[in-house]
């Protein structure tokens, strides 16, 4: 059974972070790797649009 988890954090600054986790399949072993990273709310679709 999977498990979705949503963060946020706030910082002094007011400004929404999200904790942003991406599966992206690694060019090497051809396994997946998971890629997490806090980013600002408004930027979550920049950081899923990267591969």
């Amino acid at each position: 059974m999977a498990k979705k988890a949503v963060a946020t954090f706030k910082t002094g600054t007011l400004k929404k972070m999200v904790k942003c986790i991406r599966m992206d399949k690694s060019p090497k072993t051809g396994a997946y790797v998971f890629t997490e990273q806090l980013v600002e709310e408004s930027e979550t679709k920049d950081f899923f649009a990267k591969k």
